[in-house]
């Protein structure tokens, strides 16, 4: 159970570097949604940008069976590779947004 707490804690801390990211559209505000219970984790952009409504969930991670799921990352960074920084296994990174037979040749888990 340590492990996970350090799960939780380590995508926490990720979303919320990406989350206190500047915008330059003062209309459009980072929410960050973290669900311990169910182990869902997500950064979401909310707001509008002139008549157009902005809903767009940027990252998204869970904790599924022991290991980090990568559901969504509409960055350029390697959020992976952070995790990694933060002391996680790339054995427990699944790419989830990677289909099932591409996930062997990413480097990371398996699932």
């Amino acid at each position: 159970m340590e492990r996970i707490e350090q799960y939780r804690q380590s995508i926490e801390k990720l979303l919320k570097s990406h989350a206190d990211f500047e915008t330059s559209n003062l209309d459009i505000e980072s929410q960050l949604i973290v669900d311990t219970e169910h182990d869902h984790y997500q950064l979401l952009e909310v707001g509008w940008q002139g008549m157009k409504r902005v809903y767009n969930c940027v990252m998204h991670l869970d904790i599924k069976n022991g290991k980090i799921w990568i559901q969504r990352n509409m960055t350029d960074v390697d959020i992976a590779q952070e995790l990694v920084e933060m002391g996680i296994t790339k054995e427990d990174i699944i790419l989830g947004l990677h289909p099932p037979y591409k996930r062997p040749y990413t480097g990371y888990g398996v699932a």
